[in-house]
């Protein structure tokens, strides 16, 4: 009996602060599907509107996203376009870069290799605001401002934080493992690709997941960095979205817009969801 209550009062907080956690989106989307009268009251008042629409406007959504830009659906086609090839591209290079750093920091032997692992992680204690203006002047001077570059290039350098990750798990594999590749043939890039990036899929995965939700919901960087209309990512627009539709007459337009870039984040995390939590509970047994 004292097991079975126990049981019940874990699933009845797990409820409790799932419940809590989801309550903002929940939120979101009702307002997002209101009239403009009972999405304005939302706003002021939470308990101003029931638990779903009685007339749920669906065509909220679609009239926020032909409203983005000048250009009738234009507008939120190049964001969004931007943001995935911005977003593919800076999380093929972190895992590309940081895998192979990592690997090297765990599997080749070199003079200085404990005191560079060592400056790496020092790295993480500088605040990305320190080099924030340096690295816009380094890239104005390179002439990429206004263009992809300054967003993407960074991450073929790879991420402290990341690089440790997998640095720590590709040392705990057995060493006969990279023995017998080498005698296989491999090199040094052979058993990095063919016998460490299948072992650390659980590292990729979590690595993916986090890079794609900063890089995707990142408003900073493109807001330096981008500065044509027709460049700008989904952030930028939804942030210009709310600049130009900011009354409490449009906010069912800036909710609908709002899960609507966030839907992808939602997908991503359920699709990649089982090797996040292995990823996760191997590093905790692992250290």
């Amino acid at each position: 009996m004292k097991r079975r209550g126990s049981r019940l009062l874990t699933l009845a907080l797990l409820a409790a602060g799932a419940a809590l956690m989801l309550f903002p989106l929940w939120w979101m989307l009702v307002v997002s599907l209101e009239t403009p009268s009972n999405a304005g009251a939302a706003t002021v008042e939470v308990g101003a509107i029931s638990a779903f629409p009685a007339d749920p406007q669906w065509s909220n959504w679609t009239e926020a996203m032909r409203a983005v830009g000048t250009v009738e659906w234009q507008g939120f086609l190049d964001a969004l376009a931007n943001s995935i090839l911005v977003t593919f591209l800076t999380v093929t290079a972190t895992v590309f870069s940081c895998s192979l750093v990592g690997y090297a920091l765990a599997r080749v032997r070199f003079r200085g290799r404990g005191l560079l692992f060592a400056v790496m992680l020092g790295t993480m204690m500088l605040p990305p605001q320190v080099t924030m203006i340096p690295m816009f002047l380094v890239f104005r001077e390179l002439g990429w401002v206004d263009t992809i570059l300054p967003l993407v290039v960074p991450a073929f350098f790879g991420n402290a934080f990341f690089i440790f990750m997998f640095r720590q798990f590709m040392a705990q594999v057995p060493e006969a493992l990279v023995e017998a590749a080498r005698l296989d043939g491999c090199a040094h890039l052979g058993v990095w690709w063919r016998v460490m990036l299948p072992m650390c899929r659980p590292v990729i995965a979590i690595t993916a997941v986090f890079t794609f939700i900063f890089v995707w919901n990142d408003f900073l960087g493109p807001l330096i960095y981008l500065h044509s209309e027709e460049k700008a990512t989904l952030a930028i627009a939804l942030n210009s979205f709310r600049n130009q539709y900011g009354g409490l007459e449009d906010v069912q337009y800036l909710m609908a817009l709002s899960l609507i870039t966030m839907i992808p984040c939602i997908l991503l995390f359920l699709v990649a969801q089982r090797q996040f939590i292995e990823g996760l509970g191997s590093g905790a047994v692992k250290g």
